[in-house]
């Protein structure tokens, strides 16, 4: 189904990060997507059109790629959730309609969405899952601040398995192969880092 921004506000008891509140065009369920402080920015920024920064941002630049060798993006689909991170895929299209589907965080997908002014849409699985439905108007800030909260209470308990203060130099070197195997990467990452410090 196809979604349509609808904002993006502060989080309260999350340093540094944003929900970003999708909402279904024809339906009243909202979509609450925990986002960093950078990706807000650039999403807020592309939203209001009339603002241009110095520089270009780094989806500013990949606008400006896809314009000079003619791609652009054809839509962004929101395909799975899966411990509080939801997983999408970009579809681009070049200019002989040749078509390529591509991996990417939400946010940048949505970000770049924005700027080629491409449709997002979401997996009706996605929606069952994380989506909140508002019957009463009343409702809704409750709503989606309760949604809020529990896409927080999830991303902090995915930090607290990034906790490697009582683990052995071993034991991380044992963890960060089995996370490339099952090619989590951001747990290899944080693992490797977490070795580089030691």
């Amino acid at each position: 189904m196809k979604l349509n921004i609808k904002g993006i506000s502060y989080s309260q008891t999350q340093t540094g990060a944003y929900a970003l509140i999708l909402e279904e065009e024809l339906g009243q369920r909202k979509l609450p997507i925990i986002i960093g402080s950078f990706e807000a920015q650039s999403i807020a920024l592309a939203m209001e059109k009339d603002i241009r920064t110095p520089r270009p941002l780094t989806h500013d630049l990949f606008v400006s790629i896809g314009r000079a060798f003619s791609f652009f993006v054809k839509g962004v689909f929101i395909h799975r959730l899966e411990d509080g991170v939801f997983y999408s895929n970009i579809l681009f299209e070049d200019k002989d309609g040749n078509e390529e589907e591509i991996d990417s965080r939400t946010s940048d997908a949505i970000a770049l969405a924005i700027r080629f002014d491409a449709p997002i849409y979401a997996l009706e699985t996605v929606m069952e899952k994380a989506g909140i439905h508002l019957e009463v108007q009343e409702k809704e800030e409750k709503s989606i601040a309760s949604a809020i909260r529990e896409i927080e209470e999830e991303v902090a308990r995915q930090e607290k398995k990034y906790d490697f203060s009582m683990k052995t130099v071993e034991e991380l070197k044992q963890e960060m192969k089995e996370a490339v195997q099952n090619e989590d990467y951001e747990l290899a990452a944080r693992l490797r880092d977490e070795l580089d410090k030691r």
